[in-house]
């Protein structure tokens, strides 16, 4: 007499205790034969899951109310939802209250914002004029800067040039260099001075 059938399929004969896989047709019609299984061996289909309590009662939470609490009637739900619609609108309320007063500061700043610059823009003449020479002069000085470097190179380049004509053999770069000799004298020239990197009006004057 055989019972207990498993999960795999194994059959444990009630009388003997043997367990074994009983025969059974192949869809060709053939035959297999009864598989015996060794004591002690249970294949992973008949092996039980573990289940952990407290994961299935996590799954399971707020469906079954607090435990020990009586449960709550209709009356009370209705109450319930009442009281937390109305501090729902309550804090909405106040989101909106918060909102108005940043958007009235930012408006304040802005407004603050064009008055200064209203101000700057009636700035009195004399202050213009005064911007105005600083300017003036910041030009100037930024001109003389960028002669003073013209008249470095150019010097370097002539005394290049120099050496060339005594016969000294020049470097490819310092070639270069004499090439850009009428190229530096019109830059200087284009800043408001000679050749010799003098203001052209002082040089006149020098002249006279």
């Amino acid at each position: 007499m055989s019972s207990n059938i498993s999960s795999a399929g194994i059959t444990t004969d009630a009388t003997t205790g043997e367990r074994y896989i009983p025969s059974s047709l192949r869809a060709d019609g053939s035959k297999r034969r009864e598989i015996r299984v060794r004591p002690g061996y249970k294949p992973p289909e008949d092996v039980e899951l573990y289940k952990n309590r407290a994961a299935a009662a996590w799954k399971t939470r707020g469906k079954g109310g607090v435990p020990g609490a009586e449960p709550m009637s209709s009356e009370d739900d209705k109450s319930a939802q009442a009281a937390s619609t109305a501090s729902s609108n309550k804090n909405a309320k106040r989101r909106e209250a918060k909102r108005k007063a940043k958007e009235a500061e930012g408006s304040e700043a802005t407004s603050e914002k064009k008055g200064a610059d209203s101000d700057n823009w009636r700035t009195p003449a004399t202050q213009k004029n005064e911007q105005l020479g600083e300017d003036h002069v910041d030009l100037e000085a930024e001109k003389e800067k960028k002669a003073r470097n013209l008249k470095k190179k150019l010097r370097q380049a002539r005394d290049l040039r120099d050496k060339r004509n005594e016969g000294e053999v020049l470097l490819p770069e310092q070639l270069e260099k004499l090439i850009k000799i009428p190229e530096l004298v019109r830059q200087l020239e284009s800043l408001g001075f000679d050749s010799n990197g003098d203001k052209k009006e002082e040089a006149s004057q020098e002249k006279a």
